[in-house]
């Protein structure tokens, strides 16, 4: 995608530095999420009469990242360091840099120092600079422009506009899984970045780019992954779409939960069904093996969605469960969904499935739901055919 830059040089701008870090031994982000190409935790230095570092990174890297501040400072020393977020990827080399540094300020709102004392014991007496909303902070020729951002997904986050050069220092919006030289699309890493880690606060996310309608953004510099510099209307419009919770596009995810098999081979044909239909785009993950994040991101992309789960101890096999819950928690809504139940005595998944369903905001049903006892037959067929039909003109 044109705007993702190969990113290692360290110069955004004459007085605009990159100082991040890429962190590739890392498995999981937050203990939950596959990263194969690892992660970048973001940092920046606006070199001008006062210095500003913006934000530090996690302390897995926090001496790769002091010499990388202190290759691009030379003599000099920061003046302030900008805390847009608390969370221990961002802010868990604060405490090393406040000893770094004695003499720089670091700048956060009310509740970045409230949460700043439960994570570090650091004497702040005469370093403290409280910002609100729209306040500015003059560092010569750039002036750094705050605006809160609650709920983007903490509720300290805020986000700094840097006026002279209309750079938008986005905390973690716009940000995405992988280094900086991972060469996956920009467009499926940010999204599923975006659906499993902010993705419960689109309403905030959508009062966050009311704000920055009111900006002249040239830059976009996100604490995760590359900084976004041409076509920036794709990656906001991307944002106004996934926060809205509308469907990016047509299309169907097939996620099923199987047991021994039967299910699974049941999801399978379904999918195939789906294809000769004329179903252009069909996904399909197995929720007892596969990326259970991607599966989220697949949900939310497309405006289908076929749930084919094992009935378990007289209720849901756990991985059909757990899915759903995480769907339930990052507000999925606005979506077409089928449901396909496996059981030998005592079939109950589909019900419970569209109990789950329940509480979720304009999400439609199908009908029929398809029963499968124990393995497939030709009558089932006919229905789980009938079903893909009922899918594909929905």
């Amino acid at each position: 995608m044109k705007g993702e830059k190969e990113q290692r040089e360290v110069w955004i701008s004459e007085q605009i530095r990159y100082v991040g870090v890429d962190d590739r031994q890392i498995d999981l982000f937050e203990s939950q999420y596959i990263v194969p190409e690892g992660v970048s935790y973001n940092s920046y230095l606006i070199l001008d009469e006062r210095v500003a570092l913006m934000d530090t990174v996690d302390a897995r890297k926090t001496g790769e990242w002091l010499e990388n501040v202190k290759g691009q400072l030379g003599e000099r020393k920061p003046d302030y360091l900008v805390i847009s977020h608390m969370e221990p990827d961002h802010s868990g080399s604060i405490a090393a840099a406040a000893a770094a540094y004695p003499e720089m300020k670091l700048v956060g709102n009310a509740k970045t120092f409230s949460m700043l004392a439960q994570f570090f014991d650091l004497d702040l007496e005469g370093r403290k600079v409280e910002v609100s909303e729209g306040e500015c902070l003059p560092l010569g020729s750039h002036t750094l422009q705050f605006f809160m951002a609650p709920m983007v997904h903490w509720p300290e986050v805020m986000v700094a506009y840097e006026q002279s050069e209309k750079v938008l220092f986005s905390a973690d919006g716009f940000g995405k899984f992988g280094a900086l030289d991972a060469k996956k699309d920009w467009t499926c890493e940010a999204r599923r970045y975006y659906f499993n880690i902010v993705g419960k606060y689109g309403a905030q996310v959508q009062m966050l780019l009311k704000k920055a309608d009111g900006l002249e953004i040239e830059k976009i510099c996100p604490l995760h992954g590359p900084i976004l510099t041409e076509n920036l209307s794709y990656y906001i419009d991307k944002y106004r779409t996934w926060s809205s919770y509308c469907p990016e596009e047509r299309g169907v995810l097939v996620a099923y939960a199987s047991i021994h098999g039967h299910t699974a081979q049941a999801a399978r044909e379904f999918a195939e069904m789906l294809r000769e239909a004329g179903e252009e785009k069909v996904a399909v993950a197995d929720l007892s093996r596969s990326d259970v994040a991607e599966a989220l991101e697949d949900a939310f992309r497309y405006d289908a969605m076929v749930l084919a789960s094992s009935t378990y101890d007289a209720g849901l096999f756990p991985p059909m469960a757990a899915f759903l819950e995480r769907l339930r928690s990052k507000n999925y809504q606005k979506r077409t969904v089928a449901l396909i139940e496996n059981g030998t005595w005592a079939p109950a998944a589909a019900r419970l499935m569209a109990q789950s369903l329940e509480s979720a905001k304009e999400v439609r049903i199908l009908e029929p739901r398809v029963t499968i006892r124990s393995s497939l037959n030709d009558t089932v067929r006919k229905e789980l055919r009938e079903l893909a039909l009922a899918v594909f003109g929905r």
